[in-house]
């Protein structure tokens, strides 16, 4: 039978307020509402469907404090991670937030209502005391510990919710189950004991012998539950990885496993990451689960150490297991025996045997380069699917871009630059000049530096889009600011899949030189008070500090400029 959901109730919130979703999508209209992010367009999903139960709502200030110093909520219930909504205090005034306002929570995709909360408090939280306790350290290091701090608003608000209706999603419509529709599964199919493997990377034989091994010594079925919500930056599509774990699931043992997606935003915290899931997967009605080594480790920190130690996550599940009331399964490293073409458990392989293991570094180095992937590793279908999603670096897209002072020669560079890559062949290349997608429409002067920070994002958007698409993209707007280029690089680095590849090239010519060949007036103008916004005079330039090149037209000439691009582009394997 299915296991009992955290708390002793499905707090399924949407089956809850069925009854009234007329009468709250009504009220809807006429309340102040906040678009949500897309990690609290996660949470809120969870929320609402009983897969962060005990939860009916973003935490207020009692059970934050209580989560983040203890992993418990203020009446004692185990649970490690805080879920919060972030405001401003912009948010807070032009809302006119206290507690006891409703607020509808509108999808920001389709700006369809998807709750109403009611504020129970507002409160100011301690961000560095929360990455300290909740991820080990206030390393920037850490993703969730970067986005704590640069996207995550100033004030959080707390209170329980009325769900009008669930997000509504396009893709992989047939495998995303809420816990009510799994739990209904399982009890279909007389499932009485589940294992549940939890996943955010491709998957492949090793995997598969795992799970089923796992599952034959339990006498139990799998669940494949992978997260196709926010992973950790740089991880593989979620698209690519669906039609992966498709693929795989042809190779189980007929009528052993079933797929079903997680729309989580993964924190990757580590230990209490792994408690986190274990919860999760004990509301889908799992009885087993699967914690791996160095379970929702986000890699290295600043001091290129582990954040977490390798059975870190296994120690804490294991030491809550009487409240967690799901079996942990530890998760055995799978080594590859070509003498009898089998998976064993590394350490159960007698002294001598030869084994043969593909490392994640060599993997991603063959999918770039094209070097075969053997069969013992992985599946036909699953390599072809991979590489249909992550080309050979020849083939990927690629972002330039050329940041410097009006007038610095970035624009000639980049024409220039236009030339030799449509020369060369192989990719489509696309020019984007000035502070937006065209500087006809997108002024460089004359705005405020709010207005041209969203020229800028908007420039990053379709930068990553092509990127994304395979195209040569070479972007050449000022960005005076170190956070309008920061956010940019991020779009791209996070957004353009394959394409993600992101080289900042600071055209330093000095002012002196830009002002003095200004044929434009662009800086008497600005001088004389006609023209505002113009960095170098009325607006700051911030340097960049960790360009990829640096170039000066007053000691290079353009074509030397150009070459160096070309020679930094071969360097990493992109011509």
């Amino acid at each position: 039978m299915a296991n009992t959901p955290h708390g002793g109730i499905l707090k399924d919130l949407v089956a809850r307020d069925e009854p009234l979703r007329e009468t709250l999508k009504a009220e809807a209209k006429t309340l102040p509402d906040i678009v949500l992010t897309e990690r609290q367009l996660c949470d809120l999903e969870l929320i609402t469907n009983g897969g962060f139960s005990p939860l009916e709502g973003f935490m207020n200030e009692a059970d934050y404090t209580n989560v983040v110093s203890s992993l418990r909520l203020a009446d004692g219930v185990l649970f490690p991670i805080p879920v919060t909504l972030d405001v401003s205090r912009q948010d807070i005034d032009r809302l006119s937030i206290k507690p006891g306002l409703r607020i509808a929570l509108r999808d920001p995709r389709d700006d369809e209502a998807l709750a109403i909360i009611t504020v129970d408090d507002i409160y100011k939280p301690d961000f560095v005391k929360e990455a300290v306790e909740v991820f080990g350290a206030n390393d920037p290091a850490h993703p969730s510990v970067a986005y704590l701090h640069k996207r995550v608003k100033d004030f959080y608000v707390g209170g329980k919710v009325q769900a009008i209706q669930p997000p509504t999603h396009f893709d992989y419509v047939a495998l995303r189950y809420t816990p009510a529709e799994l739990r209904a599964h399982f009890k279909k199919l007389s499932w009485r004991k589940v294992v549940g493997f939890q996943t955010r990377n491709p998957m492949h034989r090793a995997h598969r012998e795992l799970t089923v091994r796992a599952a034959r010594l339990r006498q139990a079925n799998v669940l494949i539950h992978p997260v196709v919500g926010l992973t950790k930056p740089g991880d593989v599509d979620h698209y690519t990885r669906v039609r992966v774990y498709e693929a795989i699931m042809a190779k189980y043992p007929n009528g052993m496993g079933h797929l079903a997606l997680l729309p989580l935003a993964m924190r990757m915290a580590g230990p209490r990451e792994a408690v986190w899931h274990a919860i999760i997967r004990k509301n889908y009605g799992v009885t087993h689960f699967i914690v791996g080594r160095d379970h929702a480790g986000p890699g290295k920190n600043s001091q290129g150490k582990d954040f977490y130690g390798p059975y870190d996550a296994q120690d804490l599940v294991a030491k809550y297991h009487d409240e967690l009331e799901i079996e942990m399964v530890p998760f055995q490293q799978m080594t590859y025996l070509p003498s009898t073409d089998e998976y064993q458990p590394a350490d159960e392989v007698p002294a001598g045997v030869q084994t043969l293991d593909i490392s994640g570094t060599e993997l991603r180095r063959r999918l770039k380069t094209g070097a075969p992937i053997p069969d013992w590793f992985s599946y036909d279908a699953v390599v072809k699917t991979l590489r249909e999603s992550y080309p050979p670096r020849l083939k990927q897209g690629f972002v330039l871009f050329l940041t410097g002072l009006h007038n610095s020669g970035k624009d000639t560079i980049a024409k220039a630059l236009q030339v030799i890559l449509n020369e060369q062949g192989g990719r489509s290349v696309s020019l984007l000049l000035g502070e937006g997608i065209r500087p006809d429409l997108d002024p460089s002067f004359g705005i405020t530096a709010d207005e041209r920070s969203k020229n800028l994002q908007h420039l990053g958007f379709v930068a990553a889009e092509l990127a994304r698409a395979g195209a040569a993209v070479i972007a050449a707007p000022i960005a005076p600011s170190k956070a309008s280029r920061d956010a940019i690089k991020d779009t791209v680095v996070h957004s353009a899949g394959a394409g993600g590849n992101f080289f900042t090239i600071h055209v330093a010519t000095p002012l002196e030189h830009c002002e003095s060949n200004d044929r434009k007036g662009i800086y008497s103008r600005a001088r004389a008070g006609e023209l505002k916004g113009v960095p170098g005079v009325d607006e700051p330039y911030e340097v960049p500090e960790k360009a990829d090149l640096i170039a000066d037209v007053t000691t290079q000439s353009v074509p030397e400029i150009v070459h160096s691009i070309v020679l930094l582009l071969e360097t990493n394997s992109l011509l």
